[in-house]
């Protein structure tokens, strides 16, 4: 129910700015404002999360985001609803955020321990692009019907549902979780424990790019539903419908694999970032509308596959840290990313705009995998299989290749490197 309000007021906020000002920067400048933040003091929420009780903190935050969206709602509904106060609850709700996101991402290993918590990660995403389903679809029809006002005040009165849960949790039938003492250099503790980890870094700076550039479609969908195809509200709702329904399918398909592999985020790197481009040059509307679904699907792969993979391989007491961290590359970089690609977007039209956003991620993903390749002791193979005319690339162990290439009488150092 939550996720539900949440998503309708994601999509009435976008939509109240462009009507406001006209301008598609301003839609980059709100969302800046929202992760803002994050990119300045998420670790220190992750400090918070590892050491206080999560579910404590979890009906904090909750009821501070309910009340942020009802202020919304009545300043809406009143008509004194200006862009700057658009632009002040976003910054509120940012600040709420940064204790919320770690605390609510490392609490779900507390709910059903680490056997199952990949599954766990990749349902919860289920959860929330469900409610992707839903929330687009309704706020269209509440901004064309009744106005902006409506959405928000449902979106403030759904986090009733989310508190109602947490309260009514039996504690007891928790999984126990050390809490990190207070102390001097937690902080400190937190980063040099992800500089030591480069099974860490890699996922983390994939997502970062990824978050940064690639997942900036408030700007994106507003600019081609008003600027490229002439559409009102409701088929905006429409577009965001159709990407939550491929993301909701590549949630389901990463809940039914039983391993997070880092080929596996590299490759839904890559193919996020094709798909952008692909999506960025469809000449018609219902052709944009359909690369939505895979790029939903594949962006969903993206994130699921590289939090399953952190949590899991982040000792119990710096998970709060560690996903602190995660989230502030994630979303943290939306300020540096949501104006620059607004610009952009606004000056050489939303096709460039989106298009710079696919390439920048097919960029990083293409990179980072070779890294990756490099780190893991993977290489690339060339073989001729017998009756064949055409060579075949493998994967194979770095130790194989160099075994293969002396065989070969080939020197070492000229084996074909990933």
């Amino acid at each position: 129910m939550s996720n539900t309000g949440t998503w309708m007021a994601r999509i009435t906020q976008d939509w109240l700015v462009l009507s406001l000002t006209g301008s598609a920067a301003a839609v980059g400048i709100t969302t800046a404002l929202q992760f803002l933040p994050l990119l300045l003091f998420g670790l220190y929420g992750g400090v918070i999360a590892d050491r206080y009780p999560k579910r404590n903190l979890l009906l904090l935050t909750q009821g501070a985001l309910g009340l942020c969206g009802l202020a919304l709602a009545a300043l809406t509904l009143s008509g004194h609803v200006q862009v700057w106060h658009v632009y002040l609850v976003a910054l509120l709700l940012g600040m709420v955020t940064v204790v919320d996101n770690p605390s609510r991402q490392s609490f779900v290993s507390e709910m059903v321990g680490p056997d199952q918590l990949r599954n766990a990660v990749s349902l919860n995403s289920a959860n929330f692009q469900s409610a992707r389903l839903v929330g687009p679809a309704v706020a269209g029809l509440l901004i064309a019907s009744v106005g902006s006002g409506w959405a928000f005040l449902v979106n403030g009165l759904s986090f009733l549902a989310p508190i109602a849960a947490v309260l009514l949790m039996r504690p007891a039938e928790l999984h126990p979780v050390e809490r990190a003492p207070r102390g001097k250099g937690q902080l400190r503790e937190g980063l040099r424990y992800v500089a030591s980890r480069p099974e860490l870094i890699w996922p983390i700076a994939l997502v970062g790019f990824v978050g940064t550039f690639g997942f900036n479609f408030p700007i994106w969908l507003t600019a081609f539903a008003d600027d490229v195809f002439h559409v009102g509200p409701g088929t905006y709702g429409l577009l965001n419908t159709l990407m939550a329904l491929g993301s909701l399918a590549g949630a389901l398909l990463a809940a039914r694999r039983g391993t997070s592999r880092l080929r596996m985020l590299a490759a839904a790197g890559v193919a996020f970032g094709v798909l952008e481009i692909a999506a960025a040059l469809s000449p018609s509307f219902w052709l944009f509308a359909a690369f939505l679904v895979p790029i939903g699907m594949v962006g969903l792969t993206v994130n699921v596959t590289a939090n399953s993979f952190v949590q899991l391989a982040t000792d119990p007491v710096m998970r709060g840290r560690v996903m602190s961290l995660y989230m502030m590359v994630f979303a943290g970089g939306t300020p540096i990313g949501a104006p620059l690609l607004g610009w952009i977007t606004d000056a050489y039209g939303a096709r460039v705009g989106f298009a710079t956003g696919g390439a920048v991620s097919l960029a990083a993903a293409v990179v980072i995998a070779l890294f990756l390749a490099r780190a893991t002791g993977v290489r690339l193979r060339v073989e001729r299989r017998s009756g064949e005319r055409r060579p075949h690339l493998r994967v194979v162990p770095r130790a194989a290749a160099l075994a293969g290439a002396q065989a070969s009488g080939r020197p070492r150092e000229l084996a074909p490197a990933a």
